[in-house]
């Protein structure tokens, strides 16, 4: 770890150039010298996704100005979830194969700045809610190119760097090979209930629901702080069994709120609003330590208890045909995709008693306790990590 006399704090835009993109215009839809461009949902946190890139026009001037190159970061500037303002990416591709919106901020290094150093500590920024507490928050969040190049940035010397860059790389390869083990489980998983559930008659989700589905609570970013009570997020579950009872962002709720919204054990939670490949994802809550209670972005139901098993209908709400379901009932704007009451309704569901549904979790049992035990080693892996980093980049 740097001590702080290694330390330089410079603002951002000192170490690199800050620039907006291009904003997107009717003229520019349709204009000459169309270009393929990067834009919000293309950026992920570490990754850049390019299965859905559009184009507008760039003349050669703009291409020069607005052109990525590799090692150039890319942040995203406005979201509707503020914690996701500021999620980042390192663009890898070739010189000029793309440019960008003015969604996206671009933050090129300069030599004194190695883009993994930089990108590593923009994850942590945002994690810590740097820049949610930096962001203009309207409907839309916004981080804004000179609030965000007026952040004091820890410059280090290059060979601190590296070092930095190696360690956080070395853990990042462990996560990846329990991700990949994980992913091969879900894959066998999904076989085995495609066909254990192959010819069975499908009802409605609602026919096993006696409460909800009941959207979660909204607060503004002020309630959020160290003291209060544990709220899920939708950050705060991949899909499938989840631990509620850690790192989880605390709300400060008053005790009718926290009745009208507190969560149980068996409670089934569906993704409201998200990315259009995570709207829908699900889980049911298991043993709280304390009360607990969920967001505006999700909702919450109830099955009775006579109809259904909650364990199954995680099962089932994270397998094929319920994804489908989801994916064509959702509504998309701009990245997200939301879904509503209705559409979890009416969801497909297997019409078959709940000595049956036991009886398919038995069959699964093996698999899914190897998946509960990677993904327990998974989000050990996580903490390790996160810790890591702080010490790391802490000063």
């Amino acid at each position: 770890m740097s001590t702080d006399a290694e330390i330089r704090w410079v603002p951002v835009r000192e170490v690199g150039e800050v620039r907006m993109g291009k904003q997107l215009s009717p003229s520019s839809r349709e204009g000459s010298g169309q270009h393929p461009y990067l834009r919000v949902a293309n950026v992920y946190e570490g990754r850049i996704d390019l299965s859905d890139v559009k184009t507008m026009g760039f003349s050669a001037g703009e291409r020069q100005v607005y052109g990525l190159r590799p090692g150039d970061i890319l942040l995203n500037e406005g979201q509707e979830n503020l914690r996701m303002v500021g999620r980042s990416a390192i663009y890898q591709g070739e010189p000029g194969e793309f440019c960008f919106q003015n969604t996206l901020i671009r933050f090129r290094p300069d030599c004194e700045v190695l883009p993994e150093y930089a990108q590593a500590v923009f994850v942590r920024w945002r994690a810590q809610g740097v820049f949610a507490g930096i962001a203009e928050k309207t409907s839309i969040s916004h981080l804004g190119g000179n609030r965000f190049g007026a952040l004091k940035f820890p410059l280090r010397s290059l060979p601190e760097q590296r070092r930095i860059v190696e360690v956080i790389d070395a853990v990042a390869a462990q996560e990846s090979v329990i991700t990949r083990s994980i992913g091969k489980l879900e894959r066998t998983r999904a076989g085995m209930e495609l066909a254990q559930l192959a010819g069975i008659e499908l009802n409605r989700f609602e026919d096993v629901v006696h409460f909800g589905p009941q959207n979660g609570i909204y607060k503004s970013a002020s309630a959020y702080g160290a003291e209060g009570t544990p709220i899920v997020r939708i950050d705060s579950f991949r899909g499938g069994p989840s631990d509620f009872n850690r790192n989880l962002l605390r709300v400060s709720l008053t005790s009718g709120e926290i009745s009208s919204y507190g969560l149980a054990p068996g409670d089934v939670i569906i993704n409201r609003v998200n990315t259009p490949e995570l709207v829908g994802k699900s889980t049911v809550v298991r043993e709280l330590l304390e009360p607990t209670v969920f967001e505006s972005n999700m909702m919450r139901c109830k099955t009775r208890p006579e109809r259904a098993v909650p364990a199954f209908v995680e099962m089932w709400l994270g397998s094929y045909l319920p994804k489908k379901h989801f994916r064509v009932r959702a509504k998309s704007a701009i990245s997200q995709a939301s879904i509503n009451g209705d559409d979890v309704r009416d969801c497909p569901f297997p019409s078959i008693d709940t000595r049956e549904q036991c009886a398919i979790l038995d069959r699964l049992a093996t698999v899914t306790t190897q998946q509960r035990l990677e993904h327990a080693e998974l989000a050990k892996l996580r903490s390790f990590k996160k810790g890591l980093v702080d010490d790391l980049l802490g000063g």
